[in-house]
């Protein structure tokens, strides 16, 4: 039980790696919250799991581009849960368009939530985990946080700020007995790709070493890992969980 009583917090908890993120804590003997927009489905994910393993699973409503809703968030369940423990700063939203066509609008909006939200998140994080004096924050990234891409231009301006932030967050949080981290999933299975046909699935799986779509809870074995105290002398590094993807072309 390698998170034995310790509470951890998921964004982007209601679906995908997120969920599974939630379910791999708790089934290592974590409590949980389950952070996401109202009207998510984090409320039923929260009452199917609350019971089924030994910790609590809550969930709390939560818009990462509103300071208030994730100092809220951190506040509520450090009354509820005791303390943080474990963050994985997991919500985002993808976004592909030619740049010559992509509004200011949509070009904030993506930053705002894929990378200001990261921020937000983790800046409330630490305020919790340096009064504890312990503490890990998982970020994730991407593997379009190392690797360019066509029509990404938000996306991956976004994902390569959490790769920085990351390292950055990391010395900072380091005396204080904080580990800053991230993961840099590669494309994984999940409902996001059932809309692609079968040529434009095969063209993703051609472009993993590994000759398949990375699986949501492998994402969430990283994530397990790096909040784990099992990873207690890794800090600012950004663990790629991309089936080879780049680690280049054959």
């Amino acid at each position: 039980m390698r998170m034995q009583g310790k509470s951890v917090i998921v964004t982007g908890g209601a679906s995908g790696i997120g969920l599974a993120s939630v379910e791999r804590c708790l089934e290592e003997g974590a409590s949980a919250v389950i952070a996401d927009l109202e009207g998510s489905e984090g409320a039923s994910r929260a009452a199917e799991l609350n019971g089924k393993h030994a910790g609590t699973c809550l969930f709390k409503a939560c818009d990462v581009t509103d300071t208030a809703q994730v100092d809220r968030l951190f506040a509520d369940t450090v009354d509820e849960l005791g303390g943080v423990d474990a963050v994985f700063n997991n919500a985002g939203i993808g976004g592909i368009a030619p740049s010559d066509e992509v509004s200011d609008e949509e070009f904030l909006r993506i930053i705002d939530i894929n990378l200001s939200g990261v921020f937000r998140v983790a800046r409330a994080a630490l305020r919790v985990m340096y009064r504890q004096g312990s503490g890990s924050i998982v970020n994730c990234a991407s593997i379009l946080g190392v690797f360019g891409q066509s029509q990404t231009a938000a996306y991956t301006a976004a994902k390569g700020g959490v790769v920085n932030m990351t390292r950055s967050l990391a010395i900072e949080a380091a005396p204080q007995g904080v580990r800053v981290n991230a993961i840099g999933p590669g494309y994984i299975d999940t409902p996001l790709l059932e809309a692609l046909d079968d040529d434009m699935l095969q063209g993703l799986i051609n472009l993993h070493p590994l000759g398949r779509l990375g699986r949501s809870e492998e994402v969430a074995n990283a994530f397990l890992f790096l909040a784990s105290d099992e990873a207690s002398f890794i800090t600012g590094t950004t663990l790629m969980v991309d089936g080879g993807f780049t680690a280049g072309k054959s």
